[in-house]
């Protein structure tokens, strides 16, 4: 089922979203995923657990700034979304995303973006299926000065 996560899930949400983003320390993600957890009103961390154990994550915020395919501000943006792979195909993602969507509307949200990887075809199926429509590819570039 799914439950807005707080203070105390902050390990639970960080070991899940260790194996979505392998490249971090637990600490740090400790470190990220904390204010998701009811510290601000503009952030928010959805667990779905099943006896005792949390199978999945998803991570929104608030984004006022510039969002590629919106009009709009604020949007409803889904910053993280996993399910481990043994609980897929449950549509445990779908209602995740789901409760981060309502979420956004609460907070006055008329649009919900996300992004993925380029090469990250599993997670571009993933958005497809859960009714994001692909707004625009881009290619970061950056050069030390």
């Amino acid at each position: 089922m799914v439950c807005q996560a707080l203070e105390g899930d902050v390990p639970r949400a960080a070991a899940l979203a260790r194996q979505l983003w392998p490249g971090h320390t637990a600490g740090e993600l400790e470190r990220e995923l904390r204010p998701y957890c009811g510290a601000r009103p503009d952030l928010v961390l959805y667990l779905w657990c099943e006896g005792g154990r949390a199978l999945g994550f998803a991570q929104c915020g608030l984004r006022r700034d510039y969002v590629e395919g919106c009009t709009g501000s604020p949007v409803g943006y889904l910053e993280g979304i996993f399910v481990l792979p043994q609980a897929r195909g449950r549509g445990i993602a779908r209602a995740l995303e789901h409760a981060c969507e309502m979420w956004a509307r609460r907070a006055g949200c008329v649009e919900f973006a996300s992004d993925c990887a380029l090469e990250n075809a599993g997670s571009q199926a993933m958005h497809r299926a859960l009714g994001f429509c692909e707004a625009g590819r881009i290619v970061y570039y950056c050069k030390r000065l």
